[in-house]
């Protein structure tokens, strides 16, 4: 009779690094890289001795004194103002829009075309238009901003609509569910993983199109701060500004990122 070899029994609930283990190395890990590129503009900084390069330190410090002095506080408001309303519009007219491309072929084939030219399209091409129709005012900026960000949320909007796996509305149907109760409880649904990505890309481009906006028509909010510095050639201040308008865009996006996981959980 040949033996068996006893068995070794499995360790039972070993199965890896945890998830929040995991988050908090690559949490340590991103601020290990910021803080090596801060070291190395420093160094630069200080190194190099070049009017359009100051030292990290030297920024951080103008950053805090044009908070202190209340100089950027009120173009804060304004930028934020115009990227909240425009980002709005882009969501609501770029949701529509997408599911409605996503369900009908004809209004895809219709519109596919004019949407995908003007997501290519520089959207300053635009400026001497909106500004000779609405002036210096709030409706220019706004404008810009929805011209960056409206397009790729209707593009993936649609696809994520597309997508829908077939049994699942055959099954729908078969219930006897209505066209809207399919939209709402399956179509959209499904699509939501797409839909956030391209929530996500609006975002990153709509602030893009509020610094453009800002910059180059209205001259006013951040983007006009910063256009004013580098007119006169104040580099501390040009970075100072450049440096927060990296971290205002971070929030965005890391507050885009929690929406993302938040309405995605159940789909893993």
């Amino acid at each position: 009779m040949t033996a068996v070899a006893p068995t070794r029994p499995k360790p039972v609930g070993v199965i890896g690094p945890s998830k929040g283990v995991s988050t908090f190395f690559e949490t340590t890990s991103s601020w290990w890289g910021i803080l090596a590129l801060l070291l190395i503009w420093e160094i630069a900084g200080q190194v190099a001795d070049l009017v359009w390069l100051p030292p990290v330190t030297e920024v951080i410090a103008t950053l805090w004194q044009l908070f202190v002095d209340g100089v950027i506080q009120p173009h804060l408001g304004a930028s934020l103002w115009s990227l909240f309303v425009g980002f709005s519009v882009s969501l609501v007219v770029g949701l529509i829009v997408g599911t409605l491309m996503g369900l009908s072929t004809t209004i895809n084939s219709a519109l596919d075309i004019f949407v995908n030219a003007m997501l290519f399209t520089p959207a300053l091409i635009f400026a001497p238009i909106l500004f000779a129709v609405f002036g210096l005012s709030d409706v220019t900026r706004i404008s810009v901003v929805v011209l960056y960000a409206m397009f790729i949320i209707i593009i993936n909007t649609a696809e994520g609509v597309r997508n829908v796996d077939d049994p699942l509305l055959d099954m729908a149907a078969s219930f006897g569910a209505s066209r809207w109760t399919a939209v709402r409880r399956i179509i959209l649904p499904s699509a939501y993983p797409l839909i956030i990505a391209g929530l996500r890309l609006g975002a990153g481009r709509a602030v893009k199109g509020m610094i453009n906006g800002e910059m180059f028509i209205a001259l006013i909010g951040l983007g006009g701060l910063s256009a004013s510095y580098g007119k006169s050639l104040q580099f501390p201040e040009v970075w100072a500004m450049a440096l927060f308008i990296m971290i205002v865009a971070i929030i965005i996006n890391q507050g885009v990122s929690i929406i993302e996981r938040k309405l995605t959980a159940w789909y893993d």
